[in-house]
């Protein structure tokens, strides 16, 4: 039984990691640091865990528990971890992203490895540090992985992706409160998502190559959406190709037949499929010369607190699935 640690525990990922880390048979939480709510019970902000687990928030840190994970803002990890020096054996998952990029990814002696498990699964294995991706960058990277492992990423890519209202965290905003988000819809940031970064540098290190020999954030044309829904990414990406459709699900299904968590659909896709799983689903189209990938996720678990529990499990040794048995409602 290892002991983990939570920091930044008020927020919607702390939250999944917690509803998960409690039935996880392998772990116990050591302390849920948030010093807002210190000495607040968890269930007083985490309401569903009532009955779940009767820890208190505090301010005070186990620099020596096996496992950290960080749900802090971005830019925040970084400065916290230089405060705070845990013992060279605890294990560090940071859902920021403050170490996902390859020129980032040192703080002192510690070094990330980028936890995308279906890019690098033998890394995470290995891994002492994880950098969680980013939920966007997560739900289009695995829409694109097969194709630039065999080389095919040889156009401008168009991705079109919408996120619900949890994507922009649990601080209020003018953006995220019900009465503008409700039966609303809006584009931000199109085309220079900080999410495109972390994307480029995967794409690039499968296909080995520049797409177009160009810098690869320029070939991919990036509109994110905010959706009136509370979880969940839908993804639509489509770039010309020489695959037929038999093809390409092929090259997909080949690529993910030993993922545990992201399966090739031969069916059109929605997002209750995936919503409260750490599932990932891939349908492929050709239509004249376009191919045609969608690409569905819930974005507090496979794009973060799922995620960072699949790349602690792959770090132990466990069965990935250990304490992400979730089953999505078609209600």
């Amino acid at each position: 039984m290892i002991q983990v640690g939570i920091i930044g525990g008020a927020g919607y990922t702390a939250g999944e990691l917690i509803r998960l880390l409690v039935h996880h048979n392998n772990v116990n939480i050591d302390f849920v640091y948030s010093t807002s709510n210190a000495g607040n019970k968890i269930y007083d902000v985490h309401q569903d865990l009532f009955g779940e687990i009767e820890l208190s928030f505090t301010e005070s840190v186990n620099l020596n528990v096996d496992v950290v994970f960080l749900c802090l803002g971005h830019g925040n990890s970084t400065t916290f971890l230089n405060k705070h020096d845990f013992a060279s054996t605890t294990k560090i998952i940071d859902l920021s992203n403050d170490f996902r990029l390859s020129k980032d990814n040192k703080l002192g002696k510690r070094a990330f490895v980028y936890g995308l498990p279906e890019l690098q699964q033998e890394a995470i294995e290995n891994a002492s540090n994880i950098a969680n991706p980013g939920c966007f960058a997560t739900a289009i990277q695995l829409g694109l992985l097969p194709l630039a492992k065999a080389q095919k990423l040889n156009a401008t890519i168009h991705v079109n992706a919408t996120t619900g209202s949890t994507g922009a965290g649990v601080s209020p905003g003018g953006t995220t409160h019900f009465s503008w988000r409700s039966a609303n819809f809006s584009v931000y940031k199109a085309f220079n998502h900080q999410h495109l970064d972390e994307i480029s540098e995967s794409l690039q290190y499968l296909q080995n190559t520049t797409i177009n020999q160009k810098n690869t954030t320029d070939d991919i044309l990036f509109i994110p959406n905010r959706g009136n829904f509370s979880r969940g990414i839908f993804a639509s990406i489509y770039l010309e190709s020489n695959l037929t459709e038999t093809e390409a699900y092929e090259l997909f299904s080949e690529f993910y037949k030993d993922a545990v968590y992201t399966h090739v659909s031969k069916k059109e896709l929605h997002l209750k499929q995936v919503v409260n799983t750490n599932n990932c689903f891939i349908h492929v189209e050709k239509h004249g010369k376009q191919l045609f990938i969608t690409t569905v996720i819930d974005n507090l678990l496979k794009g973060a607190s799922g995620q960072a529990i699949q790349n602690m499990n792959l770090m132990y040794g466990w069965d990935q699935k250990e304490g992400l048995r979730l089953k999505a409602s078609s209600f």
